[in-house]
């Protein structure tokens, strides 16, 4: 592995996903560290873009996807962003289904005080790859008890 990219390889048990650049600044994403979960995504931006606080605002990656069936891709936060900016990824985590093959964009929202500027070429978002299963619904007249019962948000404590 070169130049501090670690890209898991076909053999050791890596997913295949075809990736397709749309945009010329489009850098294909990459794995930070060996044990990494998620890869980097990157702005593919022409210029940078200011994001108010509060504001949103949806950054090109400049990449389109091909994940085999049976998988999805996550599109989650960047904790440095997050930490230092208040700036996460709003629908986080976003979903990219097997059948999409259009353009990986990411809803960013700035959630601190200050306004937060993404330059062409930083780093936005990771993407995790993960196995889907797919439920089947069978509907009934009651469901099996638990101890938890249908007690909802916070029931189970702090």
């Amino acid at each position: 592995m070169t130049g501090g990219s670690h890209q898991p390889a076909a053999a050791a048990g890596g997913v295949p996903v075809a990736v397709r650049r749309v945009h010329p600044r489009a850098q294909l994403p990459r794995y930070a560290t060996e044990l990494a979960a998620g890869c980097d995504l990157v702005a593919a931006l022409d210029e940078p873009v200011r994001i108010p606080p509060g504001g949103t605002c949806r950054v090109p990656t400049g990449l389109a996807i091909a994940l085999p069936p049976g998988y999805e891709a996550q599109v989650r936060p960047r904790s440095g962003w997050a930490a230092r900016h208040g700036l996460t990824v709003l629908n986080a985590p976003g979903t990219i289904d097997a059948d999409y093959r259009g353009e990986i964009q990411v809803l960013l929202v700035n959630l601190g005080r200050e306004p937060v500027t993404v330059a062409p070429g930083d780093r936005i978002a990771q993407l995790v790859v993960a196995p889907v299963a797919r439920a089947y619904f069978v509907e009934v007249e009651s469901l099996p008890p638990t101890p938890r019962g249908e007690g909802g948000f916070g029931s189970t404590g702090r």
